[in-house]
């Protein structure tokens, strides 16, 4: 018989409960990152069977014999969040002999960025909750869900200096201002902000799209759009930003 489960998270089945086109021992788990109030927050998921339930945790699922690595997380991080546009890249494999308590299951994890107006939350039939959260203001997380998360902040904050990746959370246009709370949302600091500004012009990864924003409460901004093309050659050769 073939199971209809197929969104069931690696991390709540027993492996018996495992859907008969899935690897038994092997799961993808998405860290979902996205800019909201200034906050740099994560994606999480509170489910309702198995070892996890009642627990918060991260979205997983197990990968399907015919699909690669990257097209599961894809599938998963779509089918909670509804976002087509993303980035997506795999932080790393975690396979501790005992990081699940009823068998040997080896995860690998990739996050994303996407951008908080764009995502339309679907917590699916196996979560009782599915919400973000502050990434420095967390609930206690399941089984070893908290040293992947650990670690994939600290990537982020190494990727953040050396890649333009902090884009991939802005509207395509932007003030410099909403640019810096990128960075110090990923980075956990405040900058200043000359300096900050000085840095970023720089590098000339941006275009003054010579309009202002609308409707504010304040004196409108400059718009910014970055340079695609500066773009690719910062994510192909890569840079060091420091602040």
């Amino acid at each position: 018989m073939h199971h209809s489960s197929s969104n069931i998270p690696s991390t709540v089945l027993d492996e018996e409960k495992i859907p008969e086109d899935c690897i038994s021992n092997l799961t993808v788990d998405n860290l979902i990152f996205t800019l909201h109030d200034s906050k740099l927050k994560v994606l999480l998921v509170k489910y309702n069977r198995g070892l996890a339930t009642n627990k918060w945790g991260l979205i997983g699922h197990w990968v399907r014999s015919d699909e690669n690595l990257e097209d599961a997380a894809l599938r998963v991080v779509k089918k909670t969040t509804n976002v087509d546009n993303l980035y997506l890249d795999q932080l790393g494999a975690f396979g501790a002999v005992d990081r699940y308590p009823a068998d040997r299951i080896i995860t690998i994890v990739f996050y994303s960025l996407v951008r908080h107006e764009e995502t339309n939350l679907i917590s699916g039939e196996n979560a009782l909750e599915c919400e973000w959260f502050d990434v420095y203001d967390l609930p206690t997380l399941m089984f070893d869900h908290a040293d992947i998360l650990a670690a994939g902040l600290n990537y982020l904050k190494y990727k953040v200096r050396h890649e333009p990746i902090g884009f991939n959370l802005l509207p395509e246009k932007f003030t410099l201002l909403e640019l810096q709370e990128i960075y110090e949302a990923m980075l956990n600091k405040s900058l200043d902000k000359p300096n900050f500004r000085r840095k970023i012009q720089k590098m000339n990864l941006l275009i003054n799209c010579k309009e202002k924003q609308k409707k504010v409460a304040h004196r409108a901004a400059t718009l910014y759009r970055f340079d695609i093309n500066v773009y690719e050659k910062l994510k192909e050769f890569g840079f060091t930003f420091e602040f």
